[in-house]
């Protein structure tokens, strides 16, 4: 088994695949702490979902579909937060309208798109072993960028998910902030995206929080401890897709969820 792992650890593919599930890894164990405290889960599905639509325009122009993943994601992340704290109408009913049409409009443009659309079913269902050098680098980024919005604001973050009103009565800009924590949602579901697919986006961004939340209650520990068990989860998850020949974003997902239920046991 050692020396099968040493021959696969000779390819390309596979060595990028494990930096992936590392940098995605580190993105879900900062943000989706932040998922799991703020119970804000159903807007990260929605932002994920609603992704889809720029993948779609993203084929439809010829431009990298990551890139309109990106804009269409960051852009339903600030509609989404903006109706959460400033609208009356209930925030899941508008949610799920913005989900749909995401998707929508995702379907549509491919379905408008002429030629063969070859990688499609990666974006929904994940296709670690595929991703390229230039994502890793653009995951690299990614995660610079959410690790260090949350090291400038952590004290404000910290008070808008655990008292927002007091955080009001001192000046914090709770709209602004809580706007920016959906962006950087947004930023991660993208990167996550690429490893699980869009389908499965929900899982890896809270399951390793919500593991960690139940041992350790201070924020940067569990920030931590859900970083590691993201990647305890990703890489174990891509040697028994590897060993059995099994789509490896779905069992990253099983093993992350099989890590859940025993945690939920051992508690």
């Amino acid at each position: 088994m050692v020396e099968t792992i040493f021959q696969a650890l000779q390819f390309d593919f596979m060595r990028n695949a494990l930096l992936a599930g590392v940098l995605v890894s580190v993105a879900c164990g900062i943000i989706g702490t932040f998922v799991v405290v703020n119970r804000i889960v159903f807007i990260s599905g929605g932002i994920a979902h609603a992704a889809y639509g720029g993948i779609g325009l993203g084929y439809f122009f010829g431009f990298n579909p990551v890139f309109g993943a990106i804009a269409f994601a960051l852009v339903a992340a600030l509609a989404m937060g903006w109706v959460e704290r400033k609208t009356q109408q209930r925030a899941d009913t508008i949610i799920g309208v913005m989900w749909a049409i995401g998707m929508a409009i995702g379907i549509i443009a491919i379905d408008l798109t002429q030629g063969y659309k070859a990688d499609l079913m990666s974006y929904l269902f994940g296709s670690i072993l595929t991703v390229p050098q230039q994502d890793l680098i653009m995951m690299l980024l990614l995660d610079l960028i959410i690790g260090g919005m949350v090291a400038l604001f952590y004290k404000e973050l910290l008070a808008i998910s655990f008292d927002p009103v007091f955080a009001t009565t001192r000046n914090v800009p709770v709209d602004g902030l809580y706007l920016m924590l959906v962006s950087a949602i947004a930023l991660t579901v993208v990167m996550v995206m690429q490893v699980v697919g869009l389908i499965m986006v929900i899982a890896l961004l809270t399951m390793p929080a919500a593991i960690a939340g139940q041992f350790v209650k201070d924020i940067k520990q569990m920030m931590l401890l859900a970083s590691i068990l993201g990647i305890i989860f990703t890489t174990t998850g891509l040697w028994l897709s590897y060993f059995f020949n099994l789509t490896s974003g779905a069992t990253i997902i099983l093993v992350a969820g099989t890590g859940y239920l025993l945690s939920l046991l051992v508690k």
